[in-house]
């Protein structure tokens, strides 16, 4: 077929790469332009941009699709289909309407729940056993189309860059499968009674309040994995927390209640595992409290 492929993150790059395995025509990709990043705040581009280029593909990043030119451009391509993953921008109806076979997005989530943005780190908020990917015919309202095909796979205790991981490869063979026999398929419209929405992640939420339970902590630690990290403050210094176990003790919450770093939570306790400071590299907590002890009684914040 000839695909136009849409999208940013390196959760996108695996299903580009099995779409130009699996012998299809990429006839563009599509992708957020370079943003500056790094110290010295170098345009840098997507990593999809940079795989595209790899593979001599051709790439297009407008910073909208809005207007007649860059819709005419785009319909220029003549695609049999649209695969849209993690992209950034919305699909008006001209150009969702110009592939034979439409626009065919990967969400990961077992739609219809967790429509949006951070459908991985709200199923970890949750507390969800399982998520997945679905393939979705995009239509104008946000992941509310047909669904040509799901895929699922347990959240365990996964972090959410762990989960992104999985969840990119699943979506890149879902998504070639589904192309095989797609002029077969019979799309299955969402039922929006069981709709939940999965809004981005505010910085605000990655702060740790050690009045909740220590397994909703447990679980906003690795939504926040690897970024943009949960955090709380000991001494001033804020601390991101990357992993960590639950630990069935009591007492008031933020107080350390041993020298293995154990805090206290409303219910139960919490021992972050692995850390890292403002500045520096993740450690191991055996490794930061070498260097710095933390006696029981400690309050953090």
């Amino acid at each position: 077929m000839r695909i136009v492929f849409m999208g940013t993150p390196e959760f996108a790059v695996p299903a580009l790469a099995a779409l130009a395995d699996a012998g299809h025509t990429l006839v563009a990709a599509y992708t957020q332009p370079p943003r500056p990043a790094g110290r010295g705040k170098k345009l840098q581009p997507s990593p999809v941009q940079r795989e595209a280029e790899v593979r001599d593909i051709p790439v297009r990043y407008p910073a909208s699709l809005k207007s007649a030119e860059a819709q005419a451009e785009f319909a220029a391509f003549e695609p049999d289909v649209a695969v849209v993953a993690a992209y950034g921008l919305i699909l008006p109806q001209a150009v969702l309407d110009v592939p034979t076979y439409g626009c065919l997005n990967i969400h990961a989530s077992l739609l219809p729940k967790w429509r949006g943005a951070a459908p991985i780190q709200r199923a970890i908020l949750a507390g969800d056993a399982v998520t997945g990917i679905t393939i979705m015919q995009m239509e104008a309202g946000l992941d509310t189309g047909p669904m040509l095909a799901t895929a699922r796979t347990p959240v365990d205790d996964k972090t959410a860059g762990e989960l992104t991981e999985e969840l990119a490869e699943i979506g890149a063979q879902l998504m070639v499968g589904t192309l095989i026999d797609l002029p077969a398929l019979q799309p299955v419209p969402q039922d929006d009674r069981q709709a939940s929405h999965a809004p981005k992640i505010d910085k605000a939420e990655a702060r740790i309040d050690w009045t909740n339970d220590a397994e909703a902590i447990e679980r906003q630690i690795r939504a926040m994995a690897p970024s943009p990290g949960a955090w709380f403050t000991l001494g001033g210094e804020r601390i991101k927390v990357l992993k960590a176990d639950v630990v069935a003790r009591e007492g008031k919450p933020g107080t350390a209640l041993d020298d293995e770093f154990t805090i206290a939570c409303g219910y139960a306790a919490l021992r972050p595992t692995r850390i890292q400071r403002a500045g520096k590299p993740a450690m191991d907590v055996a490794a930061f409290l070498r260097g710095r002890a933390v006696p029981s009684g400690t309050m953090v914040e």
